[in-house]
């Protein structure tokens, strides 16, 4: 078992449900799935750069990704319907707990002048949304090897109902969230 998930069964659960005032263990919320996300703008030209992402984001994410396709014909983008133009991953259990470790201990203190991930980025229903820029902040993907820099985006989905509760519930998993700034009244 990851350090992270026996974090969360052993200290973060209890504390919540003693908090909250939940009556049940299982309505404490929980993190059901993070969804890992890869657009390729540059696959609408050369499909290689497909198989390309495929490949660092299976090495990112420990598990094999699947290629996305165009839902519809786009012609200012010369796009076609069922093009390949990215590719995503979901993980579940122990592998998203893994992933988010990596994510948390190891991308994160790689980027450069680091503050902190933005706030802003729940949905309103307890899911959180995050954009890297950079692919190569994960130890698996070599800055030699790989043809260009890419993004990722990364979906963490709760069992959460509001996002007060979902942000509570990631940081104390470790998610290091940006410090409000102060304003005068509060100084």
């Amino acid at each position: 078992m990851s350090v992270l998930k026996d974090k969360y069964e052993k200290e973060i659960k209890p504390a919540m449900l003693k908090e909250l005032g939940i009556s049940s263990i299982m309505a404490v919320p929980k993190i059901e799935k993070i969804v890992v996300n890869m657009g390729v703008s540059n696959a609408v030209t050369d499909k290689k750069f497909v198989d390309s992402a495929v490949e660092e984001l299976s090495r990112i994410a420990g598990q094999r990704a699947v290629v996305t396709r165009a839902k519809k014909s786009i012609a200012n983008f010369k796009l076609r319907e069922g093009m390949p133009i990215g590719c995503r991953v979901t993980l579940r259990g122990d592998k998203m707990f893994d992933f988010l470790e990596r994510l948390i201990f190891i991308a994160f203190p790689r980027v450069r002048d680091f503050q902190g991930i933005p706030r802003r980025g729940f949905d309103g229903k307890g899911n959180y949304n995050l954009g890297i820029k950079e692919h190569t902040i994960f130890p698996e993907i070599s800055f030699d090897k790989t043809d260009a820099v890419k993004g990722l985006n990364i979906t963490i989905v709760t069992t959460s109902d509001n996002d007060e509760t979902a942000r509570d519930l990631l940081s104390r998993v470790g998610l290091p969230f940006r410090h409000k700034p102060q304003t005068q009244e509060s100084k």
